[in-house]
């Protein structure tokens, strides 16, 4: 058995997940295999579209397109983050295990201790991926152990679509754009994979250092849950670089939030691109684009109080900010130095934006191309 075991029973997680998520809405037989059938040809329909519209081709090294319902989608992912944790809790119970014994190692503990851990941790797991697979629409899912896939949540695409009251065969596609741009990011620059894995690796295998203190920190910060909660209305538009990162903030050293604003950083970069190109595609794909948009928006910030106060908690607020100022850089670099000069960002480690340079885009222009 695994030294991971006994933290995370991730195959669990992926099944309590499932058994917990709503199916979707009601669809007979018909529907549902329609839907599935338009989501995969959507996926097709939007790849010539994306590779003219960012300049940028991800051909075969993009991966597998999927089209799953939310039971799929959390299963999947469950599977994913067993393949980037378990390495990274294993060093860390290893190194919990040999300061407890002054280097020599102990035996695990009593195997019924064992596998109520990990039931517990299962569960609780599942809990956040059940309630994940009912907002997502689709996911370039770059942390898959077998390469990187896009996953379309078929159930969740038809929900919104109907909320919205979106033209179904245009918003589709307008989300296999998004998506399908994330495939091409990620496809044509190889690098960008394994460089994005790593430092998820780094951030958690620092946070895990010293367990003590991160526990530490949640106990000191729980009084600033209040303030965590008190989610702004929505569509409100929140000052630049005011959106928490959840729970996570309140067990995080300064270094760490410095490192995790660097990602961030990346990780804005990404939704915003794919929201620009997206959009950029034009009404000639999706004749009701700026409907879709202006209505979409408005619903990003979450449906009610509860939701967003959850939203809040996971730090799932961040996430619309990274789509919001991700856009803007794009669109200021571009209007700076065209797409070719954009696609500069993707040369590597060393031309991708920090955080100060997105609230700067002039900044990294001047850096990367003097």
């Amino acid at each position: 058995m695994q030294a991971t075991a006994t933290l995370v029973d991730w195959e669990a997680a992926g099944a309590a997940a499932a058994a917990l998520v709503p199916p979707g809405p009601a669809m007979t037989r018909a529907e549902i295999e329609d839907l599935v059938a338009e989501l995969r040809s959507c996926a097709s329909l939007a790849v010539d579209p994306v590779a003219e519209t960012s300049g940028l081709e991800a051909g075969e090294d993009g991966g597998a397109v999927l089209v799953v319902d939310r039971a799929g989608w959390a299963r999947a992912n469950a599977a994913s983050f067993g393949a980037l944790m378990d390495p990274v809790l294993s060093a860390a119970l290893q190194r919990q295990k040999a300061g407890r014994s002054g280097g020599r190692g102990t035996p695990e503990g009593p195997a019924a201790l064992a596998a109520v851990t990990r039931a517990v941790n299962a569960a609780e797991t599942g809990s956040l991926l059940a309630f994940m697979a009912s907002k997502v629409l689709g996911q370039y899912d770059v942390l898959a152990p077998d390469g990187g896939r896009l996953l379309l949540v078929a159930p969740n695409v038809a929900h919104v679509e109907t909320e919205i009251g979106a033209v179904p065969s245009d918003f589709r596609l307008w989300v296999c754009l998004h998506e399908e741009t994330h495939r091409v990011q990620f496809g044509a620059n190889p690098w960008l994979a394994g460089w994005f894995r790593g430092q998820v690796v780094e951030l958690l295998d620092d946070m895990l250092e010293d367990p003590a203190s991160s526990l530490k920190r949640l106990v000191d910060g729980l009084g600033r849950l209040p303030d965590l909660l008190r989610a702004p209305a929505p569509g409100a538009d929140a000052p630049a670089g005011s959106a928490s990162g959840g729970l996570i903030d309140l067990v995080q050293t300064p270094e760490q939030k410095e490192r995790l604003d660097a990602l961030s950083a990346v990780m804005s970069l990404l939704e915003g691109h794919a929201d620009v190109v997206m959009d950029e595609v034009g009404p000639s794909v999706v004749p009701t684009v700026a409907q879709i948009r202006a209505r979409f928006g408005a619903r990003r910030g979450g449906t009610g109080p509860v939701d967003r106060a959850v939203r809040r908690l996971l730090g799932l607020d961040a996430k619309v900010a990274q789509y919001r100022d991700g856009a803007r850089f794009v669109r200021a670099v571009t209007a700076q130095v065209g797409t070719p000069g954009f696609n500069a960002v993707w040369s590597g480690r060393g031309t991708l934006p920090s955080a100060a340079e997105h609230r700067d885009p002039a900044a990294w222009v001047a850096r990367v191309h003097g």
